[in-house]
């Protein structure tokens, strides 16, 4: 069997490697995206995994389908690049990897909230220019004073929960199948804006769908309390990145964590050192002292790129052997 591997980072070609040996199987890796350009590398291939991040280009379901491939097994848990109906129109199925390692994301939503919280970047930037002196604008608050509300209670948001519910914090939450084991640190709202009313602090851990898409946008942020922390490190689209700005310029938000935002393809992860962002709403988010933006890397542990990796091959393995997949989205 042989797998086209896309996409292939450095750091996933040892576990990469180390799983073709043990499944005695071939896997060819490519450093760019399956696009228009890239797909004709898939001749001779039985199976194809994708770390994709752009949108999927709709004319190559077709393309792949007509190359003998069955199946895309993307490598990450958000899916939301793929047209599924088109997929399945054509044959394809797609798989992602549900569950890598939630604890990465969630240790990181975390860090991004007491960072804000804390004042931690405001800090170090005056202990850089030698002010030493304490004043209001990096006095903060303590997590256990706060009511954080946990937006998604699934394997991710569910461990951010608890890990809050630690530090003293009274945690809420609202979702659309509630988690029976998460009632032990949370106590569930029956509405989205009931839940955002009562928070200092909102974390969101959703998968982006077409009826999430701008969830927060300005009507939400208008129902939550004057000064109120966000932190995303679900998926960009979910928050309406100029009425977030807008909330944040009149004090209705307090500061914001974004580890994922809504236009970020284009950059995200990619070397723009000496290239030019021509995208001026990311240009502002970067430079603001009120918002900590990160290149949708909560996910990057060690652990969690052996699983991703793990993940996505034995989802295209096993559609070549069986027909399906335990992964598949469609």
């Amino acid at each position: 069997m042989k797998i086209l591997m896309y996409g292939t980072r450095e750091d996933e070609k040892e576990a990469a490697l180390a799983w073709a040996q043990k499944e005695n199987v071939k896997v060819t890796f490519n450093d760019g995206p399956l696009t228009m350009e890239t797909v004709d590398l898939l001749d001779g291939y039985d199976a194809v995994t994708t770390s994709q991040t752009a949108q999927f280009d709709d004319r190559l379901y077709e393309i792949v389908a007509n190359k003998g491939i069955k199946q895309i097994a993307q490598r990450s848990a958000g899916f939301d690049m793929f047209d599924l109906d088109l997929a399945t129109q054509h044959g394809l199925i797609i798989s992602n990897v549900p569950s890598y390692s939630p604890n990465a994301i969630a240790e990181y939503a975390v860090t991004a909230a007491m960072n804000i919280i804390r004042n931690t970047e405001k800090i170090q930037r005056k202990v850089r220019e030698h002010d030493f002196t304490w004043n209001k604008t990096i006095i903060s608050k303590e997590m256990r004073s706060m009511t954080v509300a946990i937006i998604g209670t699934g394997r991710i948001g569910s461990i951010t929960g608890r890990i809050l519910n630690g530090f003293g914090a009274k945690v809420i939450g609202y979702d659309l199948y509630p988690n029976e084991d998460a009632k032990a640190f949370l106590t569930y709202t029956d509405t989205l804006e009931e839940v955002v009313r009562q928070a200092d602090l909102i974390s969101i851990h959703m998968p982006l769908t077409k009826d999430n898409t701008y969830m927060f946008n300005a009507d939400l942020f208008a129902k939550m309390k004057d000064g109120v922390y966000i932190v995303n490190t679900a998926r960009g689209g979910i928050v309406d990145t100029k009425a977030l700005l807008d909330a944040l310029n009149s004090g209705k938000v307090a500061a914001a964590a974004l580890d994922t935002y809504e236009n970020e393809a284009p950059y995200f992860p990619k070397d723009f050192r000496d290239k030019e962002i021509e995208d001026k709403v990311l240009l502002e988010l970067i430079a603001r002292e009120d918002v900590q933006v990160s290149q949708h890397i909560a996910f990057y542990t060690e652990t969690a790129v052996m699983n991703l990796v793990e993940g996505g091959l034995n989802s295209a393995k096993e559609v070549v052997e069986t027909g399906s997949c335990e992964n598949r989205v469609n």
